[in-house]
């Protein structure tokens, strides 16, 4: 008896060191049943995924609103994207891509087409497009609303709802349903906080190119009539209210009186589709003068001279300089069309702007040579930079200031700073906005360098994908100064797709806002 009552204290007490064997310590956890730091942080990653996670899926679910702008019904999507923006879509007729905002949000305004009863009613009165358009920009103010709010929502409701299924755990789905919660109010915050209403004023076009001016809208009254974002606004749905209701023909838009509408040409190299392309654009947009900076052919040889009668078919003044692939014969060809006039260190007037230009000094038709042309040998930079000092001089020497110069080869340009406002070139089949370094007391000389309004020639099709063609509209104030430019971008579609981006020059005595780099060299 005595054995067995001294063994029952014993056995009672290893009792808890018996259970504590039976039943293990839960995994993550020390000895005294805290969470280890690692368990705590995977399960804080775990609950930042599937809120980002719920967050994108919410965006994209929910994000977006139907509204009516003006006279149109449209779609208001936000999608998330690291570089913001905005994209107005106008089907059929293209998109406008404005630099809006930033942050990782996407807006985009898609308008549909007017209904039979409506744009009827349009075409009998005309003054009920401007009613319509006055009425966008509270239409719009009140669709981006509707539409954080509604992201918001769905956002923090998919979140909830997934960190439910994740977890099984009210704490953290809570924690997620908050983090939801502030990341998409931080986002949208993020956007408002850098939105850039002046944005719509330098759109980026992508469409037809029969529908760029009516939609982009005339440069003059861009910069200096529509300065506040309301007016650009109402502007914008106006062009488009017109072209949804123009059935034969596009709107006419009558440009200011003193406006100056230049297209601006260069390195064709015998592409036949670089001239289909300069008649549209001649046409659409209503040029005065049309520019070209040379390397029109490919060998400068007679049976080439038969390229440049398309530029009798023009009806438009056409100012030329020789490239390094034209020869003499090339530039007697263009000489002897109607309206062409071919600048060789010489000076001319024409749609009230001054205009010198001068030839590339080398000759070489080899395709095989870089866009360089004969190498970059100490020789040929003398011949190309004093080409540019030959003209510098001969501007020097003119009893009238010279509004625009043209050299080939933008190697030539240096030497032209202070001397005019602006110097185009091209040569490197590459758009270039530049300004040369300045000369003391003298004024800024902006450089515009243009790609190949045909596609580099046949050389463009060596690469994986063709050289696109490209041109640009220069528009000019009533003092000759360059207030903005449209530069157009057509790629392989045809001459029917096209991307136009607006510059528009805020102080066209100072010119673009762009860093001074010194003297091309190639």
């Amino acid at each position: 008896m005595d054995g067995e009552q001294n063994e029952q204290p014993a056995a009672g007490g290893n009792a808890p060191a018996a259970r504590r064997r039976r039943w293990p310590l839960r995994r993550g956890t020390d000895r005294t049943g805290r969470r280890t730091p690692l368990r705590m942080a995977g399960v804080t990653l775990a609950v930042l995924l599937v809120t980002l996670a719920g967050v994108t899926l919410g965006v994209l679910a929910g994000g977006r609103v139907d509204t009516d702008i003006g006279p149109f019904q449209a779609t208001l999507t936000l999608t998330p994207d690291t570089s913001g923006g905005t994209t107005v879509d106008i089907p059929p007729l293209g998109a406008l891509l404005l630099d809006s905002h930033d942050g990782p949000t996407h807006l985009t305004v898609r308008l549909g087409a007017l209904d039979q009863g409506r744009t009827e009613a349009l075409i009998d009165d005309p003054a009920s497009i401007q009613r319509a358009s006055i009425s966008a920009v509270e239409d719009v103010r009140s669709g981006v609303m509707r539409l954080g709010l509604r992201t918001v929502a769905s956002a923090v409701l998919a979140t909830l709802l997934l960190a439910a299924l994740v977890f099984r755990n009210v704490r953290r789905t809570a924690v997620a349903g908050a983090l939801a919660l502030g990341v998409t109010l931080s986002t949208l915050g993020a956007a408002a906080a850098t939105l850039r209403p002046q944005a719509i004023e330098e759109p980026r076009y992508e469409g037809l190119l029969v529908n760029a001016p009516a939609i982009v809208g005339d440069a003059r009254r861009i910069a200096n009539d529509y300065s506040r974002y309301a007016e650009q606004l109402q502007r914008l749905v106006g062009n488009v209210s017109q072209l949804y209701t123009t059935v034969s023909a596009l709107p006419v838009f009558e440009p200011a009186p003193e406006s100056t509408r230049v297209l601006h040409v260069s390195d064709m190299h015998l592409n036949p589709t670089g001239w289909q392309l300069i008649r549209t654009v001649v046409e659409q947009f209503d040029i005065d003068v049309v520019i070209d900076t040379g390397d029109i052919t490919d060998w400068g040889s007679e049976p080439e001279a038969s390229f440049v009668g398309s530029i009798g078919l023009l009806r438009k003044p056409y100012v030329y300089i020789r490239g390094n692939h034209d020869s003499a014969r090339t530039a007697a060809a263009v000489a002897r069309q109607p309206n062409a006039i071919v600048l060789n260190n010489s000076i001319t007037t024409v749609a009230g702007l001054t205009i010198a230009g001068i030839g590339d000094p080398r000759f070489t038709p080899d395709k095989n040579t870089s866009p360089a042309g004969s190498g970059l040998t100490q020789q040929v930079a003398d011949q190309v930079i004093g080409a540019g000092e030959q003209l510098a001089r001969t501007i020097g020497g003119s009893p009238r200031p010279v509004n625009i110069a043209l050299v080939h080869d933008p190697a030539s340009a240096g030497p032209l700073s202070g001397t005019c406002p602006l110097v185009l070139a091209g040569h490197t089949h590459a758009r270039q906005v530049s300004k040369l370094p300045e000369q003391p007391g003298r004024m800024p000389t902006q450089l515009l360098v243009e790609g190949s309004t045909g596609g580099a020639g046949l050389r463009g099709l060596e690469g994986e994908k063709p050289t696109p063609l490209s041109m640009s509209v220069l528009y000019f104030d009533r003092d000759k100064l360059l207030q903005a430019h449209d530069d157009i971008t057509v790629g392989g579609t045809g001459e029917a797709q096209v991307n136009l981006e607006r510059h528009v020059i805020q102080d066209p005595k100072a010119g673009e806002q762009v860093p001074v780099s010194p003297t091309p060299t190639r």
